[in-house]
């Protein structure tokens, strides 16, 4: 099969249980420049989502999570790429630790992608939506696009705040996760591994 494979610690991890398991992949579909050296040294094919087509499985992480698969990622900067190939997934499954495990999402500041003359623009929107934003100074996506971090949110209809957020002139994305939520959830923690299927 081809996998579709998110960004972070957590899929680092992945790549290399899959190396080291020799599991047999026709190749798979990256989310960022970090997973794609990860996927050439595990000596595992780098295929293009335009030639790929739907994929059966995506596998990656969250900043935060809740047990209805709704996430915030976008803390290593892939929101974007991350959000586009869990469209293109047939099933998508996350694996958090349970310190990211949460009743509603906002603890993690919620990062948005921007285009770089819409930042200050998108920012005193946020402040409008009831968040903080704050510039994530020194990062460019993959995309060669600024991230704001927006703070001090609980969101209560994570739905709703997506569809808003994506209104916005200037944005790219935000890592919000709740339109195309995980279909299963994989906690792991001190006291074992709990598995929530959507």
């Amino acid at each position: 099969m081809v996998l579709g494979v998110g960004t972070g610690s957590t899929v680092a991890q992945l790549i290399e249980a899959l190396k080291d398991r020799k599991i047999q992949l026709a190749g798979a579909v990256s989310s960022s420049r970090q997973t794609s050296e990860a996927l050439r040294a595990a000596r595992i094919p780098e295929l293009d989502l335009n030639n790929a087509g739907t994929l059966d499985l995506y596998i990656d992480g969250a900043d935060e999570a809740t047990a209805a698969g709704m996430l915030i990622k976008g803390g290593g900067a892939a929101l974007t790429r991350e959000k586009v190939i869990a469209a293109a997934s047939t099933k998508f499954v996350c694996m958090i630790d349970d310190t990211k495990l949460v009743e509603v999402l906002g603890r993690f500041p919620l990062p948005v992608e921007v285009i770089p003359m819409a930042r200050s623009y998108v920012a005193r929107q946020l402040v409008m939506m009831g968040g903080q934003p704050v510039w994530r100074e020194g990062v460019l996506t993959d995309n060669g696009n600024p991230i704001l971090d927006v703070h001090n949110l609980r969101l209560e209809d994570p739905t709703a705040f997506e569809s808003e957020v994506n209104q916005i002139a200037g944005v790219v994305t935000v890592g919000l996760f709740a339109r195309r939520r995980a279909d299963v959830l994989i906690v792991a923690g001190d006291g074992g591994v709990e598995t929530f299927t959507i």
